[in-house]
């Protein structure tokens, strides 16, 4: 029989040994937990599945740095790939040690790779979870680094990977500049 609670504490585990630690915690330890806090707030009754992939969206990331790969947006995209598969493969295993089945360990792999983006309900779903969870917990940070004029564009392109109802939200829920809530929406010039 699946066990859900045993599946999101094997997760808790593997990033319970993050090196890098963000307001006393594990940094991994600390996303995944956000990351099921937002899931829980934005789809209440999200499928096992798609919790797991939440919890799991970054489960050992730290096992693979960025700096392992090239710099530039091929770099990038290079080692977002393969973390999107480490993720899947890792979290399939976890969940096959909690007696889920083979179909539902190949659907967390489908959410993790993010395949079917704007067209799969349970990634779409995982999106704009990662999206908000960037926004409430991270973007104010990231902002402080950045000219405004990268913000602005990071967060159209966001925005871009977001639900029509999940920018609505967005827009709802934050206090946005007029220039970044412009980007939300996609008539910012």
């Amino acid at each position: 029989m699946a066990d859900l609670n045993s599946a999101l504490a094997a997760i808790d585990a593997a990033n319970s040994a993050d090196p890098h630690v963000e307001t006393g915690q594990p940094a991994a330890l600390l996303y995944g937990q956000r990351m099921s806090a937002e899931l829980a707030r934005l789809v209440p009754k999200a499928s096992d599945v798609l919790q797991i992939a939440a919890r799991g969206q970054h489960v050992e990331r730290w096992l693979l740095p960025r700096a392992d790969y090239p710099e530039g947006k091929a770099g990038y995209l290079d080692w977002r790939r393969e973390q999107g598969r480490r993720h899947a493969e890792r979290v399939a295993g976890i969940m096959a040690e909690a007696g889920y089945d083979a179909a539902a360990q190949a659907r967390v792999g489908v959410l993790l790779r993010k395949e079917g983006i704007k067209r799969d309900a349970e990634v779409q779903a995982l999106e704009d979870v990662i999206c908000f969870v960037f926004i409430r917990h991270y973007f104010a940070d990231f902002a402080a680094k950045h000219a405004d004029e990268d913000v602005v564009d990071i967060v159209a392109k966001t925005a871009r990977k977001m639900s029509e109802s999940a920018r609505v939200r967005l827009l709802q829920e934050f206090a946005l500049p007029d220039p970044l809530a412009a980007a939300v929406r996609g008539d910012a010039a």
